[in-house]
Formats: structure tokens, C-alpha cells, sequence
């Protein structure tokens, strides 16, 4: 039966040192209930506001404030969150040497990370990590990293596993294999809980479900039942009328070549990573780019940002300039908008939110300009059709990760930039703004506001306004 959730219910235990929870009340989060045992396969699902990220949070331990009548947790406890990787990565950047060094510091290699065992390397194989063990935690995509500290985990111990979003950033082949590698750790004892945003990302091999809304763990119980009683995803509301009048109405001459790539090559620390690409993208042309991870997705679109070193040894136009002819990376990027898991990394200095989207009128990371009444004005309108105004003067960094993304694509399309650069820009995201950016981004192709260059690995974000399919692997 679901058990809907209300003070009068009685306390049991959790069992085999699973998950009990009682009375559990922090900001912005009210779990009444919540039992979970060691060898069931939970799912806790949530909305972008929903609660979802504080739950994650407060079981990882980074809520300091709040009450509860009962409060366990497994001893053998491991949990792999955004904000884990994010606070890594920063760990990282602050040991970086590069200055002191004549090459580039990769920072701490991956297998460091490992607890070294016949067993780890099985969960190696079984991962497909193998080829990132030599690289530095930087220089993984967030998908491996992810993998990288949930396999950490396991090699040190751990028996009672809670992953955050785990199939963001991940292909169709990596997500079975995540799949079949969780089943087996099923077999053997293990508990699992994954937080979701989206329903589409239920597994199979789930058993229980949670759904918090509106800041409240409203369900739990056995996934079949729960299912029965989850509404339907709400309709997509619209972002249109955010655009200028007249944007985009000129469609009269020639299409301008936005990219051109000629005989593409692109590699990090020796190792190849793709060549001889031929790509041209030109005004309208919305091209999507999938393949599988490792295939050089996110390596393309760092080319043509100019956030990798080849650009500059490539045959690489961008906006009729050839790279590494005297041009000013910060002139080409006046005419990009561009969101990607590297991106958002990058946003750990402090700043509020509307500081953030302002910043995307300046292409700096922390704002340093003083911006204008009427920027400003534009990045509150921003903030209204995203559903966020109230979030104005809160720091970005304490934001839910699917919050901080929707900030993001605000700060990209504040300026409405020629050439839209898009790399997995929905991770985080529940179905709802998944699919409200998604018909965000239709219109945008409609009016033809700006060309869209968007990677994904979802079956589900292959929208017919996409003209070009480039399949990399």
C-alpha cells in the first residue's frame, strides 16, 4: 500500500541498516515519514524546486540546521551529489600548479581515487572507466566523474549508496551499464537510493518510490503503487514572449556561415579524441550532436569556443574568422551564448542571481562591470519567465543544481547571441522545465532568434527543428 504521510503514524524500525527518518523538518523541507531498507532499490523523486536537492543534502550531512524525532542513517553510507563533485572540483582547482610548472597540471589522476583490489578493478570494467584512470579529476566530463566517485566509494567500503541524478550525462550504453552494474550490487546486499528529476529516469530495477512536492515527502511505498497515484506531468508553459518584437524578422540575403570545420582534429594528454571532422553550421541551421561518451561531444563545442588548445592548430572558422589569425576570443564570443557542465564548474564565485544572468551581457564569470537600469531590467524579466523572481538576491551557490541551471540558460540568452551553444544543457532539469526549455528553444528556432548547436544523449530532446544530426563516435 502507499503510505501517505501523517503525524499519527507509528514509528518502526529501518531494517539491515537502512535510511529512518521521523519528524525531519529543515528549510524548505518536511519529511514526516521515511523508511528505506538495506536491498531495496529506491527512487526519490522531485521537481526542480521541490525539496529533492535538500533531501540529498541532508542526507550527505551538509545541513547543519534542523530537527528531527528520529534521524538514522547506515554507518556505510556514501553519497554522490552535484554539489559533491562541484566542491571536489573546486578542491582541485585551489591545488592547481600550472604556474609553477612549465605544462599543464591535470591535478589529482583518477585512480587515486580508488582503494586498490580485485573488486575495484572489476567495478573498473564493469564502469568502462578504464581509459580516464591516468587523466586529473578536472579533466573528466561529469558523467565519468560521477562514476569515478560512486566507484570510489564502493572500493572504501561503502554498502549503502545514494546517487544524484545518475543517467545525466550519460549515453544510451553507459546508462545499461550503470544499470546492470547497480543490479548486481542489488544481489549482493547493497542498498541503493537514487534522486530523480525525472520520471523518464526510473530504472527498471527500482522497487520504492518517494515523491516529494513542494518542499513535502508526500509518497512512499512500493513502486507500483506509487506510480498509480503520480499525476500526469503538467503541460509546458511558454517562454515566448520574453522575445524582442521584430527579433529575428530579417531573414532576407544570404545565410551567414556561423562554423565552419575543416578536417576537425581535437586530443588531450596524447591521446586522440577525434579527426578529420567536417562540420558547417549556418544561420538557422539547428544542428544537434550525439554519440556515445568519449566520443568527443563536449571536446567539439570546447573547439569552437575556444576552450581547448586546438583550436588554434585546426582549420576553424567562426563568423567568416579563421582562428589564430589575430582575432579576439572575447569579439568571437560576443556573438555565442554557451552553457556546459564546465561552464557551470565554473561558477563558484560568490554572486547572487541576478548578478549571474547580468554577467552573460559581459561574458565574465562573476560580475566586474557595473551594469545598466535597463540590464537589469532585462535580467529580471529573464528571472520572471523562468518561474524565479523570488530568487533574485540569492546567492546562485545555494541554489538547487536544476535552479542553477535554468540561471545559466537565462545568463546565455540575455543577449540574444548569433550562435546558441548547448552541452547537455537540461541535467538537472525535471520533465517539466525539460520540456518547458525544450519548447523554449523551438520557438527560439521559429523566429530564428539564434542557431542552435545542442548536444544530449536523450532519445526524448530530439526535436524536429533540428536540421543537421552530426553522430559522432
Amino acid at each position: 500500500m502507499i503510505k501517505r504521510l501523517s503525524p499519527q503514524e507509528e514509528t518502526t524500525d529501518a531494517r539491515n541498516g537502512g535510511v529512518e527518518l521521523r519528524r525531519v523538518v529543515l528549510d524548505e523541507l518536511t519529511v514526516e515519514r521515511f523508511d528505506a531498507a538495506a536491498g531495496q532499490a529506491w527512487c526519490v523523486l522531485g521537481g526542480t524546486r521541490s525539496g529533492v536537492d535538500r533531501f540529498v543534502s541532508l542526507l550527505a550531512g551538509s545541513e547543519e540546521t534542523f530537527t528531527a524525532e528520529v534521524f538514522k542513517l547506515p554507518d556505510n553510507l556514501a553519497v554522490v551529489s552535484f554539489r559533491g563533485q562541484q566542491e571536489l572540483f573546486e578542491q582541485e582547482l585551489r591545488r592547481d600548479d600550472s604556474e609553477f610548472l612549465d605544462k599543464i597540471d591535470p591535478g589529482t589522476p583518477a585512480r587515486a581515487f580508488l582503494q586498490p583490489g580485485a573488486r575495484t578493478d572489476e567495478l573498473i570494467r564493469l564502469f568502462r572507466l578504464d581509459h580516464v584512470l591516468d587523466r586529473g579529476y578536472r579533466q573528466l566530463s561529469s558523467g565519468e566523474s560521477r562514476k569515478l566517485l560512486l566507484l570510489s566509494a564502493i572500493s572504501r567500503g561503502a554498502r549503502y549508496l545514494l546517487v544524484e541524478n545518475p543517467y545525466d550525462g550519460l549515453d544510451r550504453k553507459a546508462c545499461r551499464d550503470f544499470d546492470r552494474t547497480m543490479t548486481e550490487l542489488l544481489q549482493e546486499g547493497f542498498g541503493i537510493m537514487l534522486a530523480l528529476t525525472s520520471r523518464a529516469d526510473i530504472p527498471i530495477w527500482c522497487t520504492h518510490l518517494a515523491v516529494i512536492e513542494g518542499g513535502v515527502m508526500v509518497l512512499q511505498g512500493e513502486r507500483g503503487d506509487v506510480e498509480q497515484a503520480i499525476a500526469a506531468a503538467e503541460a509546458a508553459g511558454s517562454w515566448v514572449q520574453l522575445l524582442g518584437a521584430g527579433a529575428g524578422e530579417d531573414t532576407a540575403g544570404e545565410p551567414e556561415t556561423l562554423v565552419r570545420l575543416v578536417g576537425g582534429h581535437a586530443g588531450y594528454g596524447g591521446k586522440n579524441i577525434f579527426s578529420g571532422l567536417d562540420l558547417t553550421v549556418q544561420t538557422g541551421q539547428h544542428t544537434l550532436v550525439s554519440g556515445p561518451n568519449g566520443a568527443g561531444k563536449s571536446t567539439l563545442l570546447a573547439l569552437i569556443t575556444g576552450d581547448h588548445p586546438d583550436c588554434y592548430t585546426n582549420e576553424l572558422y567562426l563568423f567568416g574568422i579563421r582562428r589564430g589569425s589575430g582575432e579576439s576570443i572575447w569579439q568571437l564570443k560576443k556573438e555565442m551564448g554557451i552553457v556546459s557542465p564546465a561552464l557551470h564548474r565554473e561558477h563558484y564565485l560568490p554572486g547572487n542571481v541576478l548578478q549571474v544572468i547580468v554577467s552573460g551581457f559581459f561574458d565574465s564569470i562573476g560580475l566586474y562591470n557595473k551594469p545598466t537600469a535597463q540590464q537589469r531590467r532585462q535580467a529580471r524579466s529573464w528571472l520572471a519567465e523562468i518561474g524565479l523572481s523570488d530568487r533574485e538576491k540569492t546567492p546562485f551557490r545555494r541554489l538547487g543544481y536544476g535552479e542553477q541551471r535554468l540561471i545559466l540558460i537565462a545568463r546565455a540568452l540575455i543577449k540574444l547571441p548569433k550562435l546558441l551553444v548547448l552541452d547537455e544543457p537540461t541535467q538537472g532539469l525535471d520533465d517539466r522545465n525539460r520540456a518547458t526549455l525544450l519548447d523554449f528553444l523551438e520557438t527560439i528556432a521559429a523566429r530564428q532568434i539564434s542557431t542552435i548547436l545542442y548536444v544530449s544523449h536523450r532519445q526524448d530532446e530530439f526535436r524536429p527543428f533540428f536540421r543537421n544530426h552530426l553522430e559522432l563516435g
